[in-house]
């Protein structure tokens, strides 16, 4: 099967014709650690020269099967038809004229989109920006400003972001705080509802950690002076954790009822990727702010806060924006991804890839007791490694099963707290049989480990 919509015509095929990573690769890498950061780290140490559909093509000629998306940016396809088409046309027209000095229709486009597309029939608004991190700390913004409160509430093994306030607000010290402290203040973490380690078993945890959640904030921190919840329907860095079913549900509930703004953090499980447009439907919750990015645009830098319009009304005029947010050729991006989505129901695709990949993920748990367990929802899915017959995290072990992966010619990505996770982030537009062979090198590393 081919992939489903456009890009750069490529075969969709894994195909090596040099070691991973080639000889040009490593020349790159020589040049990219003489003039780069070091603190900018990379995965696969293979330059990219195109890509499209299920596989990433390397400036060596091997085709590599893609299992990352460029962390689930490129859902719909590197280089996807309706994202060029119409990024082409508006780079022709105008690049940049700052939506606060000359504003376009683009802008708007995209946020009455968001205004369609996110949960709830209610009356939205939105705002665009650059970033995943910059999304999250703007709608803590508007939340603070909209409730006259400052506390903000967390969940253990959140990820939000690299800026100083979405640093506080993640979880993960290394390799994303260790040394950039001090941080922003009134952050508080609560327990996450994480079936596979909570203490008394699966079944007890959603009840449980609600329980907790709701306890710790209102002795802890108080309701009252809670201006926001911050969470993600599924965990993106922590290791695609989803939450027990039943505790999002009490959460939304109780933030509600206390008017604490309930924010979604979709940045990387929204738009299709979980099978559903967003992650938070899958329980009926309804956020009172939802954030987006990574697959927004089909590559192209853009973000959002999307919510009701009573809350994203509530800041000052000239109290929200930044220069580059929401750039035209990104709006148009955006506009050709959504065009893809809808046209191509990637969600129900995403559901798909689901069928295939987690049979043959929870067949591979049985046959290899270091995956502790298989989650995940959609083209969102992930296997915990730990040490045979313990649920100790096994980071190790996980390292070598991706290093595997990479020299077999697969893209694969680690993720956790504890380093012990390795998730897949196929775009939807993968063909069946790049998803098997996919799975087939994954089932071989694992064995090798």
């Amino acid at each position: 099967m081919t992939e489903l919509s456009g890009g750069p015509s490529l075969p969709q095929r894994r195909k090596l014709v040099t070691e991973i990573p080639g000889p040009l690769s490593r020349e790159l890498m020589a040049r990219k650690q003489a003039a780069v950061a070091a603190g900018v780290g990379t995965v696969m140490p293979v330059f990219a020269a195109r890509a499209g559909g299920g596989v990433v093509e390397d400036v060596d000629g091997n085709s590599l099967i893609d299992f990352g998306s460029g962390i689930a940016v490129t859902s719909v396809g590197n280089s996807a038809e309706a994202v060029v088409r119409r990024a082409g046309e508006q780079l022709a027209r105008l690049t940049h004229t700052c939506v606060m000095v000359t504003p376009y229709e683009g802008y708007v486009e995209v946020c009455e989109e968001l205004a369609r597309l996110t949960p709830g029939d209610h009356a939205k608004k939105s705002i665009l920006l650059n970033s995943g991190a910059e999304a999250v700390e703007n709608a803590v913004k508007i939340a603070r400003y909209h409730t006259k409160r400052q506390a903000v509430v967390v969940f253990e093994h959140g990820y939000h972001g690299r800026t100083n306030l979405t640093m506080a607000l993640t979880s993960k010290s290394m390799p994303y705080k260790h040394g950039f402290g001090p941080f922003a203040p009134e952050i508080y973490r609560v327990p996450m509802a994480y079936p596979y380690r909570w203490p008394t078993g699966p079944e007890h945890c959603a009840d449980e950690a609600a329980a907790q959640v709701i306890d710790q904030i209102t002795k802890q921190i108080g309701a009252s002076e809670t201006a926001a919840i911050v969470v993600e329907p599924v965990l993106g860095e922590g290791g695609f954790i989803v939450p027990a079913r039943g505790f999002l549900p009490r959460v939304a509930a109780f933030a509600k009822e206390h008017g604490i703004v309930l924010i979604a953090d979709e940045i990387q499980s929204g738009f299709c990727r979980t099978g559903q447009w967003f992650a938070c439907e899958d329980e009926g919750i309804v956020p009172d702010l939802i954030t987006t990015a990574k697959g927004i645009a089909g590559g192209l830098p853009l973000a959002a806060v999307t919510g009701r319009a009573e809350i994203m009304d509530a800041v000052h005029s000239g109290g929200l924006g930044g220069t580059y947010g929401g750039n035209p050729v990104a709006c148009a991006a955006a506009l050709g991804a959504i065009e893809t989505m809808r046209e191509l129901d990637l969600a129900a695709r995403a559901r798909h890839i689901e069928e295939i990949m987690k049979p043959r993920l929870l067949a591979l748990a049985e046959k290899h007791p270091l995956i502790g367990d298989v989650r995940g929802r959609g083209a969102m899915l992930a296997v915990e490694i730990v040490k045979p017959g313990t649920k100790d995290p096994d980071p190790a072990a996980t390292a070598a099963v991706a290093a595997a992966c990479h020299r077999a010619g697969l893209v694969v990505l680690t993720t956790g707290t504890y380093g012990n996770v390795l998730r897949f982030l196929p775009p939807l537009v993968i063909g069946d049989d790049l998803l098997r062979e996919g799975l087939d090198i994954v089932a071989e590393a694992v064995a090798s480990v």
